[in-house]
């Protein structure tokens, strides 16, 4: 896995929605229908977001719900980040993703797939389980990585000649 934007840690968060709530003594926050939480290239689309900001700035935590929540994030050397689960729950102190029910995680070619993934953006770590403990597995997919044009020339073989002032001398008497 690659790294996922670290500038994007650096942005600050916009949240919209066509319904909010705040409660400034618990500070937390609910927002509803046609959610999007935008931290540059990092985006959440759900039907409900909680925000759970009583433990201070930068230690925000958001619970992202629907059929299915989405998460998209541009990587720094190219290529996407794409998650979906019924759940997502997206932890600025940690850079975390946790993503539960029918969760599926995909980036690049690969993509895997389980009850529940834990994914650090960060330290581009996940954790992925099945649902219950002998029935339930956990699905990865490595696809193959495509060739480009260059590789599908042929390339040159190689002579095998050796230069004879490059060859060890033997001794040749009888």
């Amino acid at each position: 896995m690659s790294l996922a934007g670290k500038e994007d840690f650096t942005q600050a968060i916009k949240v919209d929605s066509k319904f909010q709530f705040g409660d400034g003594k618990t500070k937390k926050s609910i927002f509803r229908e046609d959610v999007h939480i935008n931290q540059g290239s990092l985006n959440v689309y759900a039907d409900e977001v909680e925000v759970d900001a009583s433990k201070g700035e930068g230690n925000e935590i958001f619970i992202a719900t629907g059929k299915p929540a989405k998460y998209t994030q541009q990587q720094e050397q190219g290529g996407s980040i794409e998650a979906s689960a019924n759940r997502i729950e997206y932890r600025r102190d940690l850079r975390t993703l946790t993503l539960e029910g029918d969760a599926q995680l995909k980036q690049n070619n690969s993509s895997v797939k389980g009850e529940s993934i834990v994914f650090n953006m960060e330290l581009e770590q996940i954790v992925a389980q099945g649902e219950g403990e002998k029935s339930g597995r956990v699905i990865t997919i490595f696809q193959p990585s495509k060739k480009s044009a260059a590789d599908n020339e042929k390339k040159p073989v190689e002579n095998n000649i050796v230069n004879p002032a490059e060859q060890p001398k033997q001794d040749v008497n009888p």
